[in-house]
């Protein structure tokens, strides 16, 4: 096995330790059987699998990105919308989950099951905002490098379902909370921009926990990590940044790591420029590390998103080592094009859709 495939194996541990499916099945030992369950975000189809194939057949809407729904049982109703722009779909699957809650009788039970994601696919906007309005927003945080507290508080500002207004339309016995987060501290006022939050006093029995994060997963991607023989020499969370700083203070920290494995996780952003490249955080990231660690004929980095996209590409990220900063990469950072200069080197981290989201995650390792 070679030092890159043997680091892939690692990251993917850290990624199947958060899978959909398993996290929500381990969590419903202790939950009735509800009458109606909602699933919204990116791995919504695999945490309403999980549901279904525990207690049978209940009604079911599923609000997912294109591609992340296959096998779902007929009588789900599915609607896909689009990610990380909001499309026409996004406001049909932010009117059915609004709908569905408000037609829940007084001594029902809803389960709701969150995950990453949900910020783009389900809105139902306030009076007078349109479809418009709402690329609009989301393009212009996109490009501004915000963190995701930052862009989810301005989206709730024109939203009637999220910071927890979607809850506060439930009028029946009870709500059981399930949630991936994908965001820093796992608040669920935070995931999602607070589609699955309490109202701060409920009318409702409600339980509401965090089944999966980027700690679960860096947990895991370490626990890989020492089977597979590499000391681990750090495992934080530490992406939170602008992804050319982050490339310079962890780009130290694994140039000159001794034998062994390091494992980062967070979200970096990215500030865009009117003419953006192809793309996202991950392999811009990937791209600055590899210049850090250029000529270093030792080191394997793989990053990715843990959803198996980053940004509006079918790519999760990169596997770069010493050899991948070459001529053409200086021009591919400042052009926002790192995809394609990956692309070309053969240094693209491909994985499909994993039915998770706890945001991204590094795995670094020296030989």
């Amino acid at each position: 096995m070679t030092q890159a495939t043997q680091a892939v194996e690692i990251w993917k541990a850290g990624v199947a330790a958060v899978d959909g499916y398993n996290a929500t099945q381990k969590a419903l030992g202790p939950v009735p059987k509800p009458d109606r369950i909602l699933a919204v975000g990116k791995p919504a189809a695999a945490m309403a699998s999980a549901a279904l194939d525990h207690f049978g057949q209940v009604p079911t809407l599923v609000v997912t990105k294109d591609g992340h729904a296959d096998d779902l049982p007929s009588h789900v109703q599915l609607i896909e919308a689009s990610h990380p722009v909001p499309d026409a779909r996004s406001l049909t699957g932010g009117r059915a989950l609004r709908e569905a809650v408000e037609a829940m009788g007084q001594e029902e039970h809803l389960l709701l099951l969150v995950s990453g994601g949900a910020s783009s696919l389900a809105e139902d906007l306030v009076p007078g905002k349109t479809l418009d309005d709402l690329a609009a927003l989301n393009k212009d945080l996109l490009s501004k490098g915000l963190d995701i507290h930052a862009m989810n508080a301005e989206r709730r500002k024109i939203s009637q379902i999220k910071g927890s207004g979607l809850l506060s339309r439930f009028s029946g016995k009870r709500v059981t909370v399930l949630a991936i987060s994908d965001v820093p501290g796992d608040d669920l006022y935070v995931i999602g921009s607070g589609i699955g939050a309490l109202p701060d006093t409920p009318a409702f029995q409600a339980t509401a926990s965090i089944i999966a994060s980027n700690a679960h997963a860096r947990a895991d991607a370490a626990d890989a990590a020492q089977e597979a023989g590499y000391a681990v020499h750090l495992n934080e969370e530490a992406l939170h940044d602008d992804y050319l700083a982050i490339a310079a203070k962890i780009g130290a920290q694994i140039r000159n790591m001794e034998p062994g494995a390091m494992i980062f996780g967070g979200e970096p952003t990215v500030t865009l420029p009117d003419k953006p490249g192809r793309g996202g955080r991950n392999q811009a990231l990937g791209l600055a590390l590899a210049r850090e660690i250029a000529s270093c004929e030792d080191i394997t980095v793989v990053i990715g998103g843990t959803d198996g996209t980053d940004g509006p590409t079918s790519a999760a990220g990169a596997i770069i080592d010493g050899t991948t900063w070459a001529e053409g990469a200086v021009s591919a950072l400042n052009r926002a094009d790192s995809g394609s200069f990956l692309d070309q080197a053969g240094a693209l981290l491909v994985t499909g859709p994993t039915g998770t989201n706890v945001m991204d995650l590094i795995v670094a390792i020296r030989g």
